[in-house]
């Protein structure tokens, strides 16, 4: 198996990656690296017990990233008083920015709600707080888990 290095490490040695601040970034750019890093741990989730049809793992992968979804998890996480005063202001930012895009299938509401969360994931992605954001996902999946069953 050899040595373990993180991901996230690897990429720093290999593209001299700098040290960053996440209050650097915009909350839309924010968004942006947190529906990447989102995106790749619903994947490794899904893949991890075994081979399985791809379109199968497509599916249950769009309803987990979908912003309807997300807007659960980040109202969730919110009620629930799970994230600190930092995070809070990070998922306002996201939820409050003005994206040029438009939600597709989803409410304004929800769309707005599912960016606060993904900027959320951004910011601790960002500042390398990496077992948070396992937290955080962890709670929006456990009450997804209870709403509609098993992903």
């Amino acid at each position: 198996m050899g040595d373990r290095v993180d991901l996230y490490e690897a990429m720093e040695k290999v593209f001299a990656l700098r040290e960053a601040d996440a209050a650097e970034y915009s909350p839309l750019t924010l968004a942006y690296i947190g529906d990447c890093v989102y995106e790749l741990i619903i994947r490794t989730s899904l893949v991890n017990p075994g081979n399985a049809p791809v379109d199968m793992l497509n599916r249950r992968a769009s309803r987990l990233a979908k912003a309807g979804t997300q807007a659960v998890m980040a109202d969730a996480i919110l009620s629930a008083g799970i994230l600190n005063a930092e995070e809070e202001a990070a998922y306002r930012r996201g939820r409050n920015a003005h994206s040029p895009t438009k939600a597709k299938n989803a409410t304004v509401a929800d769309y707005r709600r599912a960016t606060g969360f993904e900027a959320l994931i951004g910011w601790l992605y960002i500042r390398k707080s990496f077992e948070r954001i396992m937290e955080i996902v962890s709670a929006g999946w456990a009450v997804i888990d209870n709403s509609r069953g098993k992903k």
